[in-house]
Formats: structure tokens, C-alpha cells, sequence
């Protein structure tokens, strides 16, 4: 990077100077043309003044004039007099100056002369008996002077060039030393020392290191809660196998055995379930048809199918409100109803009850799950949707309950872009909602 600013500053200071020294020959050359147009019109006007025959100016003007080459052409083009060349010249009614000198009274142009082999400047002037005089200046001349600005500007920008190289590296280390120590202390709380404009990049990496941070602790506990649950019922099973394989226990005793054997392995096979669904939300891999869903048929269907299990435990459920029509995947859909129904059953009192609730408020689908259970401590209402977190661990394993229904709760509310809300006071019980938008 710094190589990169380095080289661009060099690079932005070399193309200011050749743009400089461009626009700067043309600003000179124009404003030299113009003075030595001033000039020669000057001299044409003072040498017209004194001289106005050949015989006269080849009397007066035997050597150069401040350099300037002297011509007098007749009316017909001929030239009848040249300070520069003694011999004849061809016709010059066909020059540039000279047809602008008949036509305007004067005339100047610059072009390549043929006898004198350069680059030269010419000014005309019509004479009041129609001649014209004609003063001409060598180019090279001007070319001369400015070669001579050239090696100072050359020298000036050699020496920029220098001290831009000095500064850019100094520059460069300014821009960047800030942004080096902001990656060497990312994790610092602090903004101080960064760039203002950075401070929310800064920020959000920060945020997406904490979080990368979170989600691996989060999948090291649950490893190691997967490893402890699963433990536990694979434990109960060996243990009563084994007493059923040594032929001590009686009929009576299999029985009871073979009974907690196959309670454990239903718990196993729960557990397995949510766990494969949970990773599977984790992961993206479950397609979610989004079809056209009934949430209060849903809702129906659910109650029914949990209704006995509810019974044996002394529980009332019910169904109530109207239907109304989302957008999502029927069996996530179900799965969610199911996972809420079940958790309020579950952390139930005796002779408790539990209201399933749909309807449409402020223009949404509303989905509410309220139960007289034993509610949930106002510390613990944020963790309830952790994996394997459980408010009474006790009755989650006397119950059969995982530790994992909410948290799949949690990732269909999310895949469905829906909202949850939780409200619960120990003692008196829990209403969960989801609001779902409606379809269109």
C-alpha cells in the first residue's frame, strides 16, 4: 500500500509538472509572439517613417536591424528590395502577409522560409504608394530564450521532484500508520487515533470479530451439551441392558427396565431429530417452499394432534381467533406451532391451560401461544431461545424435553423474516407471539 501512494504521488507531481510545462510554452510562446508582433509593427512603422524607396533603404539599413530582415515589394509583387538577399526574388503577391497588408493595410503571419532556411516571422505594411514593406524576424531566436527558461524550469522541477519524493514518504507513512496500529489494536474498545471516516468500518469489523468470537464459543458449548445429553439417556440404556443380561433382575423388573429402555431411546431419538434439524437450519440447507399458508388451520391441526398428550397431564388446550393467510413453508410452519404448544405444555402447572391464538393486528398475521405454567425468570427470558438452555433442568429431563424446541423456534421465525416476542412472570405463565407478514 505504501508503495502504492508512493508511486501515485510521484506519478500525480510528474504529470502536474509536464502539464505545467506544456500550458507554460504555450502561455509564452503566445505572449512572445505578441510582443515581437508589437515590436516589428513598431519597426515598420519608424523605418516607413524615414525610408520609403529601395535606393533609401539599402542606404540606410546596410546591416540588420535588431535582427530583423527588411523587405520592400512593389504593387505588382515584385520585390524591389531585401536586406537579407542581395539576388532576386521570386513573386510575392501570393504571401499570406502581403495579400492581408493589401487587402486589411496590414498583414503577419509565421512560416518557413525557403531563402533563408528557418522559421521566420513576417509583418507586412501598406505604404501610401501602394508598396509594401515587409519586416521579417528569425523564430530561432525566440526558441533560444526560452531554452535558456527551459534549463530552469527543468532545474526547478527536478528539484520538486526531490522534495515530493521526500514528503510522499512522509505523507504515506502519516496516511497509513493510523490504519496499521488500527489493525494492530482491532480489538481495542477505543477509537482514538483512527481515521473519523473509518470509525464505522473499524466498528463493524469489531462487531464481526465479536460475533465470529460468540459463534464459536456458542458451537463449543454445544458440542459439549450435545456430548452431555446424549450421554445421559445412552447411560440409562447400557445400565439397565446390563442387569436385564446378567439374569438378575425378575420378569417384573425386564419389564419396568425394557420400559425406561425405550423411554431413553425415544429420548435419543428427539434429541437426534432436533439436533439434525437444528444444523440444518444452521447451515441453509432446508429449502423453504413458500407456499400460501392457512396459519389458523395450522394452528388448528396442531392443537389436535397435542390434545391427548395434554390430557394425560391434565392440561386444557384450546384454539381461538380467525384465519388469516401467510407466505411461508408448510411444514416449518408446523413444526414452529408444534415446538411452542409442546414448551407450553411441557413447563406446565396441573390443571393448567394453554390458548392458541391467531388473528390479524395492525395489518399483520399474529400467531400467540399463552400458558399458566411456571413462567420464566425476567434473567433468564433472554437465554430462553439459547440450545440447550433450560430454565428447570429437572423437569426438562422428566419431561422429555430437549432444550433445543425454541431454538428451532428462533431459526424458522428468522428464515420467515418474521418477529418474536416473549412476555412471562414466575408463577403465572408465558405468551409467546409471533407476527408474520401477511400474503399478498
Amino acid at each position: 500500500m505504501k508503495k502504492k501512494i508512493n508511486i501515485f504521488l510521484i506519478s500525480t507531481v510528474f504529470v502536474t509538472l509536464v502539464a505545467t510545462l506544456l500550458i507554460a510554452v504555450a502561455i509564452f510562446r503566445n505572449m512572445y509572439k505578441e510582443q515581437v508582433l508589437s515590436e516589428m509593427r513598431t519597426y515598420a512603422a519608424l523605418i516607413s517613417s524615414l525610408s520609403t524607396s529601395a535606393a533609401e533603404l539599402e542606404e540606410q539599413y546596410t546591416e540588420d536591424v535588431a535582427g530583423l530582415r527588411v523587405t520592400l515589394i512593389d504593387e505588382t509583387g515584385e520585390v524591389v528590395y531585401d536586406s537579407d538577399v542581395s539576388g532576386t526574388l521570386e513573386n510575392h503577391a501570393d504571401r499570406e502577409e502581403v495579400k492581408e497588408a493589401e487587402a486589411e493595410g496590414e498583414g503577419w503571419t509565421i512560416r518557413y522560409s525557403d531563402s533563408l532556411d528557418s522559421e521566420m516571422y513576417y509583418y507586412a505594411v501598406e505604404l501610401e504608394d501602394g508598396s509594401i514593406l515587409r519586416i521579417s524576424r528569425e523564430e530561432a531566436s525566440i526558441w533560444g530564450i526560452f531554452t535558456n527558461t527551459l534549463k530552469g524550469i527543468f532545474g526547478v522541477g527536478l528539484i520538486m521532484l526531490l522534495v515530493c519524493l521526500i514528503l510522499s514518504r512522509q505523507i504515506t507513512a502519516g496516511i497509513v500508520s493510523p490504519i496499521e496500529r488500527m489493525a494492530s489494536n482491532i480489538d481495542s474498545a477505543g477509537t482514538e487515533g483512527i481515521y473519523e471516516e473509518l470509525v464505522p468500518f473499524v466498528m463493524t469489523i469489531r462487531k464481526q470479530h465479536e460475533d465470529i468470537l460468540k459463534s464459536a464459543k456458542m458451537r463449543q458449548e454445544f458440542t459439549a451439551n450435545v456430548s452431555h445429553e446424549l450421554k445421559t439417556p445412552l447411560t440409562s440404556i447400557s445400565g439397565y441392558a446390563e442387569l436385564i443380561e446378567t439374569g438378575i433382575a425378575g420378569e417384573k423388573e425386564i419389564r419396568h427396565f425394557a420400559h425406561e429402555i425405550h423411554r431413553s431411546a425415544q429420548r435419543l431419538l428427539t434429541l437426534i431429530n432436533d439436533i439434525i434439524q437444528l444444523s440444518e437450519l444452521d447451515a441453509g440447507q432446508m429449502d423453504i417452499s413458500a407456499t400460501d399458508v392457512d396459519l389458523y388451520a395450522a394452528a388448528s391441526a396442531c392443537v389436535e394432534s397435542v390434545s391427548l398428550n395434554a390430557k394425560k397431564q391434565g392440561i386444557r388446550i384450546r384454539c381461538v381467533g380467525q384465519p388469516v393467510t401467510i407466505r411461508g413453508d408448510k411444514n416449518m410452519i408446523d413444526e414452529l406451532v408444534y415446538n411452542l404448544c409442546d414448551n407450553a405444555i411441557r413447563y406446565n402447572r396441573p390443571d393448567g391451560s394453554v390458548t392458541v391464538t391467531v388473528g390479524e393486528r395492525a395489518g399483520r398475521a399474529m400467531l400467540s401461544v399463552k400458558d399458566t405454567g411456571i413462567g420464566i425468570p425476567e434473567e433468564s427470558q433472554e437465554r430462553v431461545f439459547e440450545r440447550f438452555y433450560c430454565v428447570d433442568k429437572s423437569r426438562s429431563k422428566n419431561t422429555g424435553g430437549t432444550g433445543l424446541g425454541l431454538a428451532i423456534v428462533k431459526h424458522i421465525v428468522a428464515q420467515h423474516h418474521a418477529q418474536i416476542e416473549l412476555e412471562s412472570k414466575v408463577g403465572v405463565g408465558t405468551e409467546i407471539t409471533v407476527w408474520f407478514d401477511k400474503a399478498l
